[in-house]
């Protein structure tokens, strides 16, 4: 006898985190998709140190390897200055992640791997179906979704608790009034994938630049990915022509133009944004949200995969808690249950989320990028500290610290 029926909309890294963790406790999980996987995503393709703990837990770790991810020392990021910071997963701080390195595999092959290690715990999948709506009770409770497949045909699916995993954009958090957008730089992403990039090594790189920023990393098989986050204003200049639009970008800037005299694109140029969207709460009576349809990181950070993974495991036992109370018709029970799961999704995530708006402030501005620079490239150690936040094994606390922040900002620079 199953615990209870489950809709999870989305199959990305967040739904499949939840429909595994929720299969793998006997809940009935459909998890419905607009897409045919494997399908590519915008993404920079980043998995953090401790991404490897979920992924090993799901049983994902060693397909991820043996499809050829690539293992990833640390970061390297160069300020509009040029000052290059140095920061390393395995450091003198003292603090160790699941794994000592993170790593980088492309969207299309991650993304269906994950999606079978749900198939495999018992998860139904179904694909080319996208949720218009979510359907009411009489009571005003979340009791399904309206959903319209590829070949047009419109239906409804009835489930105790709907989970929205769908993405920046997110139908369910859009219906459910929960949307909002945040007060902050607005941004677009641009990523293509190049076959003969020259001189990376086995660091992941950023690059900002008074016009944006761009990250770069080998994926595997021979790639790199090159993201490119801009202002959304640009918007107009992305939309008529992507591939063009990247490859002026990339000339523009001389330290990464030589390094792609060579190169050739493999594949079409994806967009995605804009990346000013969250949600006000994570659930609503008979609904919760995970992944980026709860909240994002900014592309900067690199956490976003980590923070779907991780979402879908802190979501799942207060899911269960919630169908427990539903099966003896304690509706209100069941609220509180997925109250529970915002507070608790809250804790976990606020210090990370300060430093993320502390980094996203930074790199909009260049004078204090340029300063935070000089600081990072000449203290080796508050780099590695900072870098591990950014790999989700540091905590955030640690570069939250007067001292730290003085440091960086404020101090006296050698």
């Amino acid at each position: 006898m199953t615990r209870g029926r489950v809709i999870v909309v989305g199959g990305g890294p967040a739904g499949s985190s939840t429909a595994w963790h929720l299969a793998r406790e006997g809940v009935a999980v459909t998890v419905l998709d607009r897409a045919r996987f494997p399908r590519p995503k915008a993404c920079a393709e980043y998995l953090s140190p401790e991404a490897s703990r979920l992924l090993a837990k799901m049983g994902a770790l060693e397909p991820v390897e043996r499809q050829g991810a690539t293992h990833l020392a640390g970061m390297l990021v160069r300020a509009p200055s040029g000052e290059v910071i140095h920061g390393e997963f395995a450091a003198a701080h003292g603090f160790r992640g699941f794994r000592d390195r993170g790593l980088a595999i492309p969207r299309v092959e991650l993304d269906a791997l994950l999606l079978d290690r749900a198939r495999h715990a018992g998860a139904e999948v179904r694909e080319r179906v996208r949720v218009t709506d979510v359907l009411r009770d009489g009571g005003g409770r979340v009791c399904g979704v309206a959903t319209l497949d590829a070949d047009g045909r419109r239906g409804e699916q009835r489930a105790d608790l709907v989970i929205g995993a769908d993405g920046l954009r997110s139908v369910v958090a859009r219906r459910l009034r929960l949307a909002r957008t945040r007060r902050m730089p607005n941004r677009l992403a641009v990523v293509g994938h190049y076959e003969g990039v020259r001189g990376l090594g086995d660091m992941g790189e950023m690059h900002v630049e008074r016009d944006g920023f761009c990250g770069m990393a080998h994926v595997g098989r021979g790639l790199t990915n090159l993201s490119v986050v801009v202002p959304a204003r640009r918007a107009g200049e992305i939309a008529g022509d992507a591939p063009g639009f990247l490859d002026r970008w990339v000339a523009t800037h001389p330290q990464l133009a030589h390094r792609f005299a060579d190169a050739r694109r493999t594949e079409p140029v994806l967009a995605t944004g804009p990346f000013a969207q969250h949600a006000r709460r994570a659930w609503a009576p008979g609904a919760a949200l995970v992944g980026d349809a709860a909240d994002y990181f900014d592309p900067f950070t690199g956490e976003g995969i980590y923070s779907a993974l991780l979402g879908g495991e802190l979501l799942a036992p207060h899911v269960c808690a919630a169908l427990d109370e539903l099966a003896h018709r304690r509706p209100a029970a069941a609220d509180r249950a997925l109250a529970r799961y915002h507070r608790a999704r809250r804790r976990e995530f606020a210090g990370r989320w300060i430093v993320e708006r502390m980094i996203a402030a930074t790199i909009a501005w260049p004078p204090l990028i340029n300063r935070a620079a000089r600081v990072l490239a000449r203290r080796r150690d508050m780099a590695d500290l900072l870098v591990g936040v950014t790999g989700d094994f540091v905590p955030a606390s640690a570069v939250l610290r007067p001292g730290f922040l003085y440091a960086l900002f404020l101090g006296r620079v050698a």
